[in-house]
């Protein structure tokens, strides 16, 4: 297998950095930091810091949400011959940022892709939360604009899994209480400075930590996690008539009683006798 001058296999490597306390940079990160070819970074003068703290020297690229179409194929065609590393600021590349489309061009030119696992705010917070982890879905940040954030949160009023979003402090209220709008007021948690000196997670309802929040943002790095939703009051009898009576005009007696059933987790049997009557 050919190797670059690093002695390392020619290809992209994907290093997990801290999200905070250093110590977290794992022995195998910082060994590809100390033998890259070149360590592709979002800001040299943050990376500068990790690193001098892993001992390396190698030289530094800017490569970020807004770097131009050439510098990545710049990278990519690097990585033929030589080791590239992918550095974020802080935590697991490619989350949060369109990071991806490197790995996806790297892939499609048949270049080597290593990832080494590491730290994630994400994922940290969620397991700070004392919140269900079995099924969750990572948001991101919310959009700015009112509508288009309340459109987001429409998409996933109903997913019966955790929440996770990223947010700053000048806007941690405001999107605590749209989310109370928008998705109910359910249980949350407000995770910030995770591994840091000021690591601090609240929980209570969206509402509780909005008001919480309201008169004095908190600084640094934000995640909330917001729990899934509640379980559904019980369909009334009203409510299942009013199903078979609509479902009734599109399909067979048979099969609407089914769709109900399922819908509103009720008795096959009973919704049949229940559509005949109807029926007559």
């Amino acid at each position: 297998m050919e190797t670059s001058t690093s002695g390392l296999e020619p290809g992209l490597y994907i290093v997990a950095g801290p999200i905070g306390n250093l110590g977290d940079l794992s022995p195998r990160g910082a060994e590809i930091l100390r033998l890259a070819d070149v360590i592709a970074v979002e800001d040299t003068r943050v990376s500068a810091r990790l690193l001098r703290h892993a001992g390396s020297e190698r030289p530094m690229v800017p490569y970020h949400d807004h770097s131009a179409e050439g510098v990545r194929a710049r990278l990519i065609e690097r990585m033929a011959s030589e080791s590239v590393a992918l550095l974020s600021d802080a935590g697991t590349p490619l989350i949060s940022d369109p990071g991806y489309k490197l790995v996806r061009d790297a892939r499609a030119a048949g270049r080597n892709i290593t990832t080494l696992p590491g730290p994630s705010a994400a994922i940290a917070a969620l397991t700070l939360s004392g919140l269900p982890t079995d099924r969750f879905l990572f948001m991101g940040f919310l959009p700015v604009k009112q509508k288009a954030r309340a459109d987001t949160l429409a998409e996933v009023v109903a997913l019966r899994a955790t929440l996770i979003f990223y947010e700053s402090g000048p806007r941690l209220s405001e999107s605590l209480a749209a989310m109370a709008e928008h998705l109910g007021d359910r249980d949350a948690a407000v995770s910030r400075e995770i591994s840091k000196t000021f690591e601090e997670t609240r929980t209570g309802t969206l509402t509780e930590l909005s008001a919480r929040y309201a008169d004095a943002p908190p600084k640094g790095e934000i995640v909330v996690i917001v729990g899934p939703p509640g379980e559904a009051p019980p369909a009334s009898a009203e409510d299942a008539d009013a199903a078979l009576m609509e479902a009734m005009e599109r399909l067979p007696v048979s099969k609407a009683a089914g769709e109900v059933a399922k819908k509103f987790g009720l008795d096959r049997r009973a919704l049949y006798d229940r559509a005949l009557e109807l029926k007559g």
